[in-house]
């Protein structure tokens, strides 16, 4: 059989890799350049491949496609690929059907990294044969055809998920559903909402889904879609129906088995991440963890690069680095964990964000907003009438600077931009790299 596999980074060279050892003829196409370290991984495996664009007749003469999850479903060549009748997968898909390894599925719009994270370390700690995959950067399908594992715990973006058809999980987790990559969706909530929702899609009675409780948008389809698997919620308090909340200082579990956590044990900043960490908690005991084993794992699990990152302190203020908060929910999260009066830095490529649900904490906790983009005017229009402070800034240096120059001996400078990065940065990593190593300077001055 041909595959054809489109894009060549992290997902693609494991699918072609995968492909090539399970026999297919594999032929490999990348509209940009090639990273070299792929391309030596490529060369290496004798894979043929082509990079700065494709050619029709060579990828439409496949029998299945597997498309690189940021290639969009209406790219020209998908949908000449549709209208041929070619199968059109992700990397997950693909991979799912080479490996009988039970399946720890993680997705949601904020809060899968690091859910991701503690459930893999978790079930680490607990001695299990697993695999770390997905949108967290590495390819399961890799995983597949160099390793034998019992476990993958996989973070999935919805783009994963829309080209996911068969793949099911045994432990799905749900953490949340809020409005992010709407221009993907036709600035459609309902399109974004039914691609979150797919996590759901093949899970059988003996399988487990986890979601929080309290989400707009979760209960609402569940109902809809009356999934046959064992349905857990997870709440910020002891309602009805909550198989787990917060109560008196404690993460308190009552499904799948009774267990208690002290918030003060948890080395994460923020009540998002008393979610996070009771999804992760839910997840382990689904998958046979013992309890101590969890309880030990959650005590000393060391908080995301990127996600309330601490970065330093320079005369008296403290820095947080949430680069990886690309939308406005991710930020609320962020400034309803932070006691201190914060100076925030936002701005960047803007995805159709509505900044509305963010007014009311930025006028309570806000001394300052520091606007880091190319185009800072939507911010202005939405946040000056606060009549917090701002000051506009258009690199990482001149943020920092007005940083400093707002913010007082006790604040937290906050970066949690709720926006992408590739205006002015290459990628989230890179603002948040720039941020801490500005920290760093700032701190090696004042020593």
């Amino acid at each position: 059989m041909r595959l054809v596999v489109l894009g060549a980074a992290e997902s693609g060279v494991g699918a072609a890799i995968l492909g090539v050892k399970r026999g297919f003829d594999v032929f490999v196409s990348d509209m940009g350049a090639i990273k070299p370290q792929y391309k030596q991984m490529l060369t290496d495996h004798r894979l043929e491949f082509e990079e700065g664009g494709h050619t029709p007749e060579r990828v439409l003469a496949a029998d299945v496609v597997v498309k690189s999850p940021g290639i969009p479903d209406d790219a020209p060549m998908i949908v000449k690929l549709r209208e041929k009748g070619i199968p059109v997968w992700s990397e997950i898909e693909f991979a799912g059907r080479y490996t009988d390894a039970k399946m720890v599925c993680i997705t949601g719009s904020n809060g899968k990294t690091t859910t991701t994270s503690l459930i893999y370390h978790i079930l680490y700690r607990a001695g299990y044969k697993v695999g770390l995959a997905g949108n967290i950067g590495h390819s399961l399908a890799l995983q597949v055809a160099d390793h034998s594992f019992d476990w993958y715990v996989i973070e999935l973006s919805s783009f994963q998920l829309d080209n996911m058809y068969e793949f099911k999980a045994d432990i799905a987790v749900l953490l949340n559903i809020t409005p992010d990559h709407l221009d993907r969706y036709g600035f459609e909530m309902q399109n974004y909402v039914d691609s979150k929702m797919r996590i759901l899609q093949n899970m059988q009675p003996a399988d487990t889904f986890i979601y929080w409780g309290q989400d707009q948008y979760i209960p609402t389809e569940l109902a809809k879609r009356k999934p046959q698997c064992q349905a857990l919620a997870f709440c910020d308090e002891k309602t009805d129906g909550a198989a787990a909340y917060v109560a008196d200082g404690n993460l308190v579990c009552l499904k799948p088995e009774p267990f208690q956590f002290p918030i003060d044990r948890l080395p994460l900043i923020g009540r998002h991440n008393w979610r996070n960490a009771m999804a992760a908690a839910m997840a382990a005991m689904a998958a046979g963890v013992p309890l101590d084993v969890i309880g030990d794992a959650m005590a000393d699990f060391h908080a995301i690069e990127h996600r309330m990152e601490f970065a330093g302190n320079v005369g008296g203020v403290r820095y947080i680095n949430d680069s990886k908060a690309t939308n406005v929910d991710a930020c609320l999260c962020a400034l309803q964990g932070i006691e201190t009066p914060v100076v925030l830095i936002l701005g960047g490529k803007d995805k159709g964000n509505d900044y509305a649900p963010i007014v009311p904490l930025v006028r309570e906790k806000c001394r300052a907003l520091v606007y880091l983009g190319a185009d800072n005017a939507k911010l202005h229009a939405c946040f000056d009438a606060t009549g917090v402070s701002v000051r506009d800034t258009h690199s990482m240096a001149d943020c920092l600077r007005a940083c400093a120059e707002l913010a007082q001996s006790g604040d937290t400078v906050l970066l949690s931009p709720c926006c992408a990065s590739f205006d002015l940065f290459k990628n989230m990593e890179d603002r948040g790299d720039q941020f801490k190593s500005g920290v760093r300077a700032m701190m090696e001055e004042q020593a």
